[in-house]
């Protein structure tokens, strides 16, 4: 876990109370078999962005939706493939296409609602220049995706020094 950031008891139990049908959900589950970033896998990766969303939202109190904020955060990477390994049938580069593959998985799935969506489809922005946040809820994900990408990607297999502690 990121010691640079902490949960109380009492925000951990609602963070997984808000979740608990997702997590719960074996296609969830399966995203722990695909590599994310550095030696981290899907799962932790968007559990990290939504621990990460969910604290910057109660901590600087933001005012986001902590149902939709959470759900967007948690589905964001819900495209269900090793993107690691070549595959002619998705086209584009994976940055640029994973957010539509992973929000028409979701809505398959869970039937997510019109705002999840729009959290999921601007979670690369600005790489997908088009797809803008346009609520509290994207903008939150966004820059909590982007802070926890960078931190997996450099302190890869790195456990002791100021960033990667």
């Amino acid at each position: 876990m990121y010691s640079w950031f902490h949960l109380t008891k009492k925000e951990e139990r609602r963070l997984k109370a808000l979740l608990a049908p997702y997590l719960q959900d074996e296609r969830v589950q399966s995203m722990r078999v695909f590599a994310q970033h550095g030696g981290t896998d899907t799962l932790t990766h968007v559990w990290h962005v939504t621990r990460l969303s969910y604290l910057w939202n109660r901590r600087l109190h933001l005012g986001a939706d902590e149902s939709v904020l959470t759900t967007g955060a948690l589905l964001h990477d819900f495209y269900l493939y090793d993107w690691h390994v070549p595959d002619r049938s998705r086209r584009g580069l994976h940055g640029y296409t994973h957010p539509r593959a992973a929000c028409v998985t979701a809505v398959e799935a869970f039937d997510i609602g019109e705002r999840e969506q729009q959290v999921i489809l601007s979670h690369m922005w600005p790489l997908t220049l088009r797809t803008v946040p346009r609520s509290r809820e994207a903008w939150i994900v966004c820059l909590a995706d982007k802070a926890c990408s960078l931190k997996e990607t450099v302190c890869r297999g790195k456990r002791r020094s100021k960033i990667c502690g």
